[in-house]
């Protein structure tokens, strides 16, 4: 999804909605069965794939994360890609 068809379809809605990531995923690989996991968006995260190059759909591999999860995961999570390189 590209950062103005989300902005279009935010638009449509009421600018007081909550906003949730709903990760949905197989329960195990043997069944059908499903798991919604629902979170709060924490924050945004711009993200650059070394891999994408111009042949790409992604031209400049900058991709926008939306983060989200249980707080120390998020928290933890931050505080491991904001250290420097060592």
């Amino acid at each position: 999804m590209r950062v103005h068809e989300l902005i279009d379809i935010l638009s449509d809605q009421p600018s007081e909605t909550e906003v949730e990531i709903a990760v949905v995923a197989p329960v195990d690989a043997d069944n059908d069965d499903i798991t919604v996991d629902r979170y709060f968006v924490d924050g945004v995260l711009p993200w650059q794939d070394a891999e994408d190059d111009e042949e790409s759909e992604n031209p400049g591999g900058l991709t926008i994360w939306l983060v989200g999860g249980e707080e120390p995961d998020v928290n933890a999570f931050l505080d491991a890609i904001e250290q420097p390189d060592a």
